[in-house]
């Protein structure tokens, strides 16, 4: 067991004999860590937690009471072989929340940085979710989806698997997506449905300068009735930036296909 000396361990907690445990870690009333764990330094975990066996935690995470770390996937196919899920830093993850671990032998479920994952929610195997993010209370993620940077993703609401969210997305609450949803733009309805940029979200990410170009490509993609393959040419050939860039190879890259309702 390798445990700093600083770390702080609630006598009612159980580290297993090969858990890592870092500098200034607390560990709270209860918690469970498994063997093959490592927390970073000056992370906190409330109590009742556990942190199954193959997870990694960076430096300066918050886990609230009754989170499951790197459980099992959700899997009929699973077989039970090694795999991981690698969590970042400066993540604050709340009450009773589960994160599961990759699917097939040696595969990974990853978690970025600085992400706000609210509570009573599930991110399932083989997930990628970048950093910078919040994802609200009650929403279930389902396999193999990826979340880019500064997502927001409101709850209660379920993402179908290998769906893509892209960066500064922003899903309303209640919403079933089923789809790519493109970076940049507001979605809401039951059925998933642009309803605009997300201006908020830009400005706050410090990207004013990319919200007209922005708000011209919506128009084209959403408003302009061209088809689809149109719409991103006359994107391509009429506006430019990184921000315009990004978003036309995301809808050009997409396999399940964007909203366009």
């Amino acid at each position: 067991m390798a445990i700093h000396p600083s770390a702080r361990i609630a006598s009612t907690a159980r580290v297993a004999e090969g858990a890592e445990i870092g500098p200034g870690v607390e560990i709270g009333d209860f918690c469970v860590i498994e063997d093959d764990v490592a927390i970073g330094e000056d992370s906190r975990l409330e109590s009742h937690v556990v942190v199954k066996r193959w997870t990694t935690l960076g430096r300066s995470n918050q886990i609230s009471v009754g989170t499951a770390l790197g459980t099992d996937p959700l899997d009929t196919g699973f077989s039970g072989e090694r795999s991981y899920l690698r969590i970042g830093d400066e993540n604050i993850i709340r009450e009773h929340y589960t994160i599961s671990r990759g699917s097939e032998p040696e595969s990974e479920t990853v978690i970025g940085d600085r992400n706000f994952i609210m509570t009573s929610g599930h991110i399932a195997h083989d997930c990628r979710v970048g950093s910078d993010c919040v994802i609200c209370s009650c929403a279930l993620i389902a396999g193999y989806v990826e979340i880019e940077d500064g997502a927001f993703i409101s709850g209660p609401l379920g993402v179908h698997q290998f769906s893509r969210i892209g960066r500064l997305a922003m899903i309303g609450g209640m919403t079933r997506v089923n789809r790519d949803v493109p970076p940049y733009f507001l979605y809401s309805g039951y059925q998933i449905t642009p309803r605009g940029v997300n201006v908020v979200g830009l400005r706050r990410a410090g990207l004013k300068d990319a919200i007209p170009p922005l708000k011209k490509a919506f128009r084209l993609l959403y408003r302009s009735s061209l088809p689809m393959p149109e719409a991103l040419a006359r994107i391509d050939s009429e506006l430019e930036g990184e921000h315009i860039e990004h978003l036309v190879r995301f809808i050009r890259g997409s396999k399940r296909g964007v909203s366009r309702r």
